[in-house]
């Protein structure tokens, strides 16, 4: 059946709010505008001035409307100031981890203001590398380390990192760049943190996200969390900053953790939604040495030389 650009988007808009999605219309237009290679406003311009449906179009409706990721099907993700490659195999960031990269570059920048000159930094378990990615773009003072233990996350990491000078490796964040030990100065994870006996709310994630990118171990989900802010504290310089993301419900036993781990300047930070989303914290700096009471005092005058 022939339809218009404009019909044929009108019928994705029904389709895909009857299958439960609530970003309707514009998934409607975004995949149209995929098979178009046009944007979002593009198309809705060239659906009102007139246009014809485009071929696969609604085969791509029908896949998003059996909730196919949306970035599944078009292949990118937009994330900050990015267009990320993403696929199956891979998380797909959300905008929550953009407030995270946001808590980062502030600080980045209020360390180089203070006279840190190339700030290391360091983001365990990257997957797509949109955090990564999103710093070196950002902070291009900083120097990038990131780690990815899935090889299909990894492989898609690699693809957003190309041309950056970020350094991607393959490993766990358990134990991941022994050689930065007490050298960086900012350390920032998105690790898993969904607990074994829950299930994600949305289809998308719950039917194509990998496992091993949601579920953190453990009864609470923490176990992996934990692991990241042990590696923190392992990777940080005395005064470096942590940022961890997490679920909302969460944020107490983080913060509680945080400190556990010796970290002071604990604070929670919130997504867009007012959301509980994160938490942050501070290795001590070096206290400085007391003064040793049994040394002579050389201002007091000479009694031998009297």
């Amino acid at each position: 059946m022939h339809r218009s650009l404009g019909q044929a988007v009108r019928w994705a808009e029904q389709v895909l709010a009857e299958a439960g999605i609530d970003s309707a219309r514009t998934d409607a237009l975004l995949l149209a505008g995929h098979l178009l290679g046009l944007s979002r406003g593009e198309v809705e311009a060239r659906a009102i001035i007139g246009g014809d449906e485009p071929a696969g179009y609604a085969e791509l409706v029908a896949e998003r409307a059996r909730r196919v990721p949306l970035q599944h099907l078009t292949g990118v993700a937009h994330f900050r100031y990015l267009t990320l490659s993403v696929g199956p195999g891979v998380f797909v960031p959300r905008p929550e981890t953009e407030t995270v990269v946001q808590t980062v570059v502030d600080e980045l920048r209020q360390q180089l203001a203070a006279g840190v000159h190339r700030p290391r930094v360091v983001d365990l378990g990257t997957g797509s590398g949109a955090i990564a990615a999103s710093v070196a773009h950002e902070v291009p003072q900083a120097r990038v380390h990131a780690v990815e233990l899935s090889e299909s996350a990894h492989a898609w990491a690699a693809r957003n990192l190309r041309g950056t000078r970020a350094e991607l490796v393959r490993g766990d964040l358990r134990t991941a760049f022994p050689e930065l030990e007490g050298r960086c100065d900012v350390v920032v994870s998105n690790p898993p943190y969904i607990p074994a006996d829950a299930l994600p709310r949305e289809p998308e994630a719950r039917e194509h996200d990998p496992e091993l990118a949601l579920y953190g171990g453990g009864e609470d989900g923490l176990e992996l969390p934990r692991a990241a802010l042990a590696s923190a504290v392992r990777l940080l310089r005395p005064g470096g900053f942590f940022v961890m993301e997490h679920a909302e419900v969460q944020a107490e036993p983080v913060a509680r953790a945080f400190r556990e781990a010796g970290l002071v300047d604990v604070v929670g930070h919130q997504d867009l939604t007012g959301r509980d989303r994160a938490t942050a914290g501070r290795t001590p700096e070096l206290a400085a040495p007391a003064p040793d009471e049994t040394a002579p005092d050389e201002t007091a005058p000479d009694e031998m030389g009297e």
